[in-house]
């Protein structure tokens, strides 16, 4: 088996440029952006800052850089913040919050979502011996909720609640672009109650790199100081902002399809004996698949044997995610990824 007949449905970041995204890319014109003078990220930042209806935006390598700078803004060293549980910006983050910002996170909800008396809950109490509470950070969709989505109503009143209490509300919407594609709200409707919005373009939109963080201009202007003392700081970045530019006008329509292959996915997989799937719970393109009386490794390998790759998200859990890459190849995926949990489970293919 070449690496031709692989079908990869580890994550959406594993997509490659696609031909007309290179020729953007070696067309884009560039400067030093750390004096300010790269032409294809000032493009970049204005069209996605009008794009999430803030007044700025900085383009920063990651996701992960995106979050920790919003953090890094809204809070101080010894303070608590508020996250979903699963959070990625708890768990997948190498522990930054600590590390970078000195603040530690307090997990709350269930499934990515959470209430205002969860919020209300976890701030704690203004005595000397207690962490300050100042920020709550949202993640939309929510990757360890299985792509979940927020209901705007809900999303909307948790963050006034937040903003009520005098804290900072901050939004990971890494897969913003897939919340508003799967409810059919503009993005700027979503990123509306936040003081700080990050989003990626090298995952459903299958750029190679990078991220935005967006919030106002007084605030990015400190983010780009913060982004320099991280490191941050990329010379002719137009070239990888190119690729991002050419996402935002050519990838976010079609994560429509992703969606639908994710429901094949799940529709398949749970027919399978021995995997579970919540088939209704699936709204965008990440889909969860229990194996109560299996190992999910074991199972996993045995995929990988048959060439279809997954994330192993827990002991009886594997995550199967749909992108630009696996767009007429995702039930074929879904197939082979059935025969190994029929393998595993004892029974023949």
């Amino acid at each position: 088996m070449t690496s031709a007949d692989i079908i990869d449905l580890r994550s959406d970041t594993v997509t490659r440029p696609t031909p007309e995204m290179r020729k953007a890319m070696a067309d884009a014109e560039v400067g030093d952006d750390v004096f300010g003078e790269d032409p294809t990220v000032a493009r970049l930042e204005e069209k996605v800052a009008s794009l999430l209806g803030k007044e700025a935006a900085l383009f920063v390598t990651s996701g992960t850089m995106a979050n920790q700078l919003a953090i890094l803004l809204q809070t101080r060293r010894g303070d608590e913040i508020i996250v979903s549980a699963g959070a990625h910006c708890a768990w997948y983050e190498s522990g930054a919050a600590a590390a970078l910002a000195g603040v530690q996170p307090v997990s709350v909800g269930t499934d990515g979502l959470f209430t205002i008396d969860d919020v209300e809950r976890s701030i704690k109490p203004s005595f000397d011996w207690y962490p300050r509470t100042s920020l709550v950070a949202f993640e939309n969709t929510h990757n360890r909720g299985g792509g979940r989505v927020w209901p705007r109503a809900q999303l909307e009143q948790v963050a006034a609640f937040a903003r009520g209490r005098g804290l900072a509300v901050h939004l990971d919407g890494a897969r913003i672009w897939n919340a508003a594609v799967a409810t059919g709200d503009a993005p700027a409707a979503i990123a509306a109650p936040f003081d700080t919005v990050s989003a990626c373009f090298s995952k459903g939109l299958g750029a190679p790199v990078g991220s935005a963080l967006c919030s106002t201009r007084e605030r990015i202007t400190a983010a780009r100081k913060l982004r320099k003392m991280l490191g941050g700081g990329m010379r002719q970045a137009g070239v990888i902002a190119a690729g991002a530019l050419h996402a935002l006008d050519h990838h976010r329509d079609r994560l429509a399809l992703d969606h639908g292959n994710a429901r094949v996915i799940a529709r398949i997989m749970g027919e399978v004996p021995g995997a579970v799937v919540d088939v209704r719970s699936v709204e965008t393109n990440i889909v969860m698949i229990d194996l109560p009386s299996l190992d999910a490794e074991r199972v996993a390998r045995q995929a990988a044997e048959r060439g279809v790759l997954v994330s192993v998200f827990g002991p009886h859990r594997l995550r199967a995610v749909t992108h630009l890459d696996v767009a007429r190849t995702a039930e074929e995926g879904a197939r082979r990824l059935a025969s190994a949990v029929i393998a595993a489970n004892g029974g023949c293919e």
